[in-house]
């Protein structure tokens, strides 16, 4: 029998559950951020999708001591995305095929925004009210094909729509200690604008290090930009950044269910719905939001920027204005 102290750690572990599925879980990221959210212990009920190995993944999942149920859901089974999604607190979207050696972003477009769309109306049908984070790329379409899927299904709420942009921040924090000899577990850096190319903009000039000479920071931001590349070119064609998008995808989750349950100052960056330049018809933009019971609280200001921030602000923009009308139209085209 459990002792009361025992039993009141177990149930402080166990306080507000919450029901999550990953649509995309037998993927290169979707497996290890599944392993990640089933080690979260406000999670209880993982729903495991995908159009192969999912329930393989599960059971794996399933041998793991944590108090969470974990079950696989394939199309082969009746209502088996509809079952996966019903009632789910949270929806994580890794789904779709990787980057390989040459290719952008924009050059997944074409078969990713098809399942994009696909699983966003399967969830707009059976969990409506459930916080969405999209993984899938490129971020800066993808996201808009979400909400314009929501919106045609009635059920498009702005505060619990994400696009997962944390790898750019924790690239950052990494990349700056490695350049500045410090520890990459207290650096911080305010990453801005998309998750793409010249549309990721770290805000060096607001960290410590503001005062690096202009060749480090100049060769520091284009890493930061193109870290994505960097995986690709190491991983010889076989892969893509899938362990660390998967650090950073239960990450923002985690954050995701501490707003969820009312923690105070949680503060993450995000692609999301945003006011900050929609007067110039950008209608998503990243930058730090502060969550909560209902999602977004808050969507912070981007802050004082230098000259050269400000340049790349400009030429983010143009970009990502682009990036967001290609997802809007695909889903108005179809």
């Amino acid at each position: 029998m459990l002792s009361r102290v025992a039993k009141r750690a177990f149930s402080s572990t166990v306080a507000n559950p919450y029901k999550v599925t990953v649509l995309g879980a037998g993927g290169g990221i979707g497996q290890p951020l599944s392993l990640l959210l089933k080690l979260n212990h406000k999670v209880t009920d993982l729903r495991l999708y995908d159009l192969k190995g999912a329930k393989g993944v599960a059971t794996d999942l399933s041998h793991i001591p944590t108090n969470s149920v974990v079950k696989g859901f394939t199309p082969e089974e009746p209502d088996g995305l509809s079952n996966a999604l019903k009632g789910t607190d949270m929806v994580l979207i890794p789904a779709g095929v990787p980057r390989k050696p040459g290719m952008t972003r924009d050059d997944l477009f074409a078969i990713n925004a098809s399942i994009v769309r696909d699983l966003a109306a399967a969830a707009a049908e059976s969990a409506p009210n459930a916080a969405i984070l999209v993984i899938s790329n490129p971020v800066n379409s993808t996201v808009p094909i979400v909400a314009q899927v929501l919106k045609n299904k009635g059920v498009y709420n702005p505060k619990k729509l994400f696009g997962v942009t944390t790898l750019d921040s924790i690239r950052a924090a990494r990349f700056i200690s490695e350049v500045e000899n410090t520890d990459p577990t207290q650096e911080r850096v305010n990453v801005i604008g998309g998750h793409s190319g010249i549309t990721i903009i770290p805000l060096i000039s607001q960290t410590n290090h503001k005062l690096m000479s202009d060749d480090k920071r100049h060769e520091l931001i284009h890493r930061i930009q193109f870290g994505g590349d960097e995986v690709v070119k190491a991983k010889n064609g076989a892969g893509s950044a899938t362990l660390s998008m998967a650090h950073a995808g239960a990450k923002f989750a985690n954050a995701v269910l501490s707003g969820f349950k009312g923690e105070k100052d949680v503060i993450e960056p995000s692609f999301v719905d945003s006011p900050l330049f929609k007067s110039e018809g950008i209608e998503f933009f990243a930058s730090p939001v502060t969550l909560g019971p209902d999602g977004i609280e808050k969507i912070h200001p981007i802050g004082e920027l230098s000259s050269e921030e400000e340049e790349m602000l400009q030429k983010c923009k143009e970009t990502l204005k682009k990036n967001i009308e290609k997802g809007v139209s695909f889903v108005a085209s179809k």
